[in-house]
């Protein structure tokens, strides 16, 4: 099984919550953004996804949806993003069938190597430092792992997530990730629209 890649690198990549929240990524100009939503069900979270794939649309922003890759299909967002407990469940066939592009995440070197197996669009690891957005079931990976896995994953993009910020960026891009992911870097932010410059400033530099 084969996913399509991603056409352009996804840099800054933006985890939020709500469609209002990845209005405001869309139009920061973010590269990519995740609507991770735990709280809707049924039609309003249909409606939540479909508004989202709506923003992005024509926009250069391309969007994830966390979890829910049947109503990511419905709605035709850019792509899905999966837990490594998401893959026993979930019809990778039919995304991919799909032409959704898929990100998976994983946490030590045995995940990696079970996500690198379906060849996804991208893996994700962390949390690379300690985090608050949710709990996680090993400690945090550091970047020394970080550069493991940048290695392991071989022509397969990386994304850091996991206690991210605009003061240890620079390091997390030196371990070779294709991709920072935040969620309260960006959500806790007084200034949101200038934390995304600032983060995609780090690729100019």
């Amino acid at each position: 099984m084969f996913f399509k890649p991603i056409c352009t690198p996804l840099r800054f990549y933006a985890v939020v919550p709500s469609a209002e929240w990845v209005e405001r990524m869309v139009k920061a100009g973010a590269d990519t953004v995740q609507l991770r939503n735990k709280e809707l069900r049924g039609d309003n979270l249909k409606k939540e996804i479909e508004r989202s794939v709506a923003v992005c649309k024509g926009t250069s922003t391309r969007l994830f949806i966390n979890d829910y890759w049947q109503e990511a299909i419905a709605a035709g967002a850019y792509g899905v993003h999966l837990g490594q407990e998401d893959m026993n469940e979930a019809d990778l066939t039919a995304i991919a069938d799909a032409g959704l592009r898929l990100g998976l995440s994983t946490h030590s070197v045995a995940e990696l190597d079970r996500a690198l197996s379906v060849h996804p669009s991208y893996v994700a690891s962390g949390a690379i430092f300690p985090t608050t957005t949710k709990k996680m079931p090993t400690a945090p990976q550091g970047l020394d792992n970080l550069r493991r896995y940048v290695a392991q994953a071989g022509d397969t993009p990386v994304v850091a997530i996991g206690g991210i910020n605009l003061q240890n960026a620079k390091e997390v891009l030196a371990t070779g990730v294709s991709s920072l992911a935040v969620v309260r870097a960006v959500t806790e932010a007084d200034n949101p629209e200038a934390v995304v410059k600032a983060f995609q400033s780090l690729w100019d530099d």
